[in-house]
């Protein structure tokens, strides 16, 4: 290999998203622990030389690339998103204060700076405050905007590099060598712009064409993996060419082409996950329909926001709304396994909800549970921990009732009363369903992300009282017993995290009831879109754009066409079909050819979960070191050269997955400070020994 293609870097990074911009954050911060954001460039520091390397926008990565439609939203508030540590974070590098999106949004909002394709950042952050929705592109723009200035306080030289790795390998004298498929190209300006709230970050540097990219530290954190396509949809793609029919693939709704599907005919859509939400926003207002209050008509709400404004904040964010059609939206046939869309968030007067407090998974308990472990991975989730979940998820419906319509239950019940009942009952949802006099007003939380197994023929009438208490859960959620249940079992999940993080689970629960029970239900129940995107959603169920079709649905191609079955519905055939799902960064089924040659060369391997019997089972994660984040082969030997993290190292490194919040406790910061870390000890030595996690 000519000296030509070969680019010598201190650092490689693999993936440009907010994992990226996290590492040179901390990278500045231990360099210059005193100076705090916005502060000028140091002079007498060594310019450290980082390639980031992303395929579609370094700094914002795929997920929030600035390019996309301004109708994609993130699924949280906006008080809870940063890219800074702060002193929750566990990590012995210094905190250096850093603006989270909001603090950041505000400053945007007033920046007189003219560079082109800023405006439109500008107009959203005006808009942003702490319990608002943002636009993916948003967060983005802060994302890049926060590297540009951690490099530019950290005399730290970033290089986009807009190309995909394809293989990480030894080259001696210590270095890895980072080889980059053809056609890749480093160049900061081929970065589309965002609204900045600083000062104008350096000129950006030249444009260079490597095959190769050398160093002594690679950081992998390519973020949200996706897998080769499966069985299922190859078949379905063979079929779309064979008919000529329309078939969406499941992947990232900013990299499918939405003009395909047809306007005024039925689609299928499988999936009712986070990305549905996306869907309906892109193929009803991104084609021209409206949405108006249901009560006056008027095109925005109570507080003179855009009825259209799928990510509003503030006590009217939840109202009923009525869809006007455009003409040229689908009919959309949608059902999954589940057969219902996520719960909606609640709309709340500031936006941002009161921790629920829980009186029987208490975080006593689940210390409890991991003391009486000792250490060892021997508890059972369905066995141990699910029973303490099921009795507080049907204490939260339960309680709700009693505060807010007592007539629902038996005469004579408090929230004390109920508590103690249910703490006394070996079967607590057989217990709550003699508590309540309708038996519509009963809860399982085991199919609370489920309909009832009712009859086909009532099938109607129980998606008309869905629609009812899912428009009273997203805006009423402080009286709502459905909108109290989420709120619980967003307290809950985390507490289910501590325990795993603890490595007191056995593997083999962790991959059967975890995987399989706990981590769909809490995503279903906690982790739905914002209150007025459900509210768009029950317009467009009552208008007859949206049609559930129930819990599993199946669907196969027969006859040239998509044909899709349920419990409750017979054949319903189409020509057009979109899977929403998302892939939830298994290693074992990625496409991402850099771990694909890892694995497959043994140069990685899957994390061995240790079971309560003693032996181990294959996670979907990376197995990398707990203490460095380093790159562990399929001998057990660690390469202390290339660092892991985030989601493909989800099983190690438990809760990276998760954005970072302000004041939370952050595995994906922790981690990018000890990537920071090792980076510092590698290339600088004299800067003190690598950290540990």
């Amino acid at each position: 290999m000519s000296d030509a293609h070969m680019m010598p870097f201190d650092a490689v990074i693999v993936g440009g998203g907010p994992r990226a911009v996290a590492v040179v954050a901390r990278l500045a911060a231990r360099r210059r622990p005193d100076a705090p954001s916005g502060a000028a460039p140091d002079g007498t520091l060594p310019v450290l030389r980082i390639a980031v390397v992303d395929r579609v926008e370094v700094g914002a990565g795929a997920t929030w690339r600035t390019d996309q439609s301004p109708l994609l939203l993130n699924n949280t508030w906006a008080a809870r998103t940063t890219v800074h540590a702060d002193a929750s974070t566990p990590m012995t590098g210094p905190v250096v204060a850093g603006p989270d999106l909001v603090d950041w949004a505000h400053a945007a909002a007033s920046d007189t700076d003219s560079r082109p394709g800023t405006d439109w950042a500008r107009d959203e952050a005006r808009g942003l405050g702490p319990g608002s929705y943002p636009t993916r592109r948003l967060q983005g723009a802060y994302y890049l905007d926060q590297l540009d200035e951690a490099a530019r306080r950290g005399s730290i030289e970033v290089v986009p590099v807009h190309g995909t790795v394809v293989d990480v390998r030894a080259a001696g004298f210590g270095l890895r060598e980072v080889v980059l498929a053809e056609q890749a190209a480093a160049s900061a300006s081929a970065r589309p712009a965002a609204a900045s709230a600083s000062a104008r970050p350096p000129a950006p540097s030249a444009v260079v064409e490597p095959a190769i990219l050398t160093t002594p530290v690679v950081v992998l954190a390519q973020g949200m993996i996706q897998a080769r396509r499966s069985a299922r949809t190859e078949r379905f793609a063979d079929a779309a060419r064979a008919h000529g029919l329309v078939y969406v693939e499941p992947g990232m709704p900013a990299e499918r082409d939405w003009d395909a599907v047809p306007a005024g005919e039925d689609v299928l859509v499988a999936g009712l996950g986070a990305n549905f939400f996306d869907v309906l926003a892109l193929l009803t207002v991104g084609r021209g329909g409206r949405f108006v209050d249901a009560g006056t008509g008027a095109p925005t709400d109570a507080s003179g926001r855009p009825c259209d404004d799928g990510g509003a904040d503030g006590p009217h964010a939840g109202a009923a709304l009525r869809y006007v059609p455009s003409g040229n939206e689908p009919h959309l046939l949608a059902g999954s396994r589940r057969g219902l869309p996520y719960r909606g968030k609640g709309a709340l007067a500031d936006g941002l909800p009161t921790p629920y407090v829980a009186r029987i998974a208490t975080r006593e308990r689940f210390a409890a549970l991991a003391a009486r472990a000792g250490g060892r991975p021997v508890l059972d989730l369905a066995r141990d921990v699910w029973p303490l979940l099921s009795a507080e998820l049907v204490l939260a419906h339960l309680t709700a009732l009693a505060e807010h319509r007592p007539s629902a239950l038996r005469p004579g019940l408090t929230p004390d009363g109920i508590a103690e009942l249910l703490e006394q009952s070996a079967d607590p949802v057989r217990a709550a369903a003699a508590l309540v006099v309708d038996p519509a007003d009963a809860v399982d939380p085991a199919r609370a992300d489920r309909p009832p197994l009712v009859d086909p023929s009532a099938w109607p009438a129980w998606v008309e009282g869905w629609v009812r208490d899912e428009q009273e859960s997203v805006s009423s959620p402080l009286t709502s017993p459905r909108a109290r249940v989420n709120q619980a079992m967003e307290t809950l999940r985390g507490e289910v995290a501590r325990l795993t993080r603890a490595g007191v689970v056995d593997g083999a629960s962790l991959e059967a009831f975890g995987e399989g029970v706990l981590i769909p239900l809490g995503l279903a129940l906690a982790s739905g879109p914002p209150p007025r995107r459900t509210a768009q959603l029950l317009a467009l169920v009552r208008a007859g754009v949206v049609e559930l079709l129930g819990e599993n649905t199946g669907i196969e191609v027969e006859d040239g066409a998509f044909v899709a079955r349920s419990r409750v519905r017979d054949a319903v055939r189409t020509r057009a079909l979109i899977e929403t799902r998302m892939h939830r960064g298994a290693v074992s089924p990625t496409d991402d050819p850099l771990l694909r040659a890892l694995l497959d060369s043994g140069r990685a391997r899957r994390h061995p979960l240790p079971t309560a019997a003693g032996g181990t089972v294959a996670s979907e994660s990376l197995d990398v070191t707990r203490d460095g984040c380093a790159l562990v082969d399929a001998a057990g030997a660690a390469d202390d050269r290339v660092v892991v993290l985030g989601i493909p190292a989800e099983a190690v490194q438990r809760g990276s997955a998760i954005g970072a919040s302000p004041g939370v406790p952050s595995p994906l910061l922790a981690g990018a400070d000890v990537a920071a870390a090792r980076i510092l000890g590698v290339v600088l030595p004299e800067a003190g020994p690598s950290d540990r996690l």
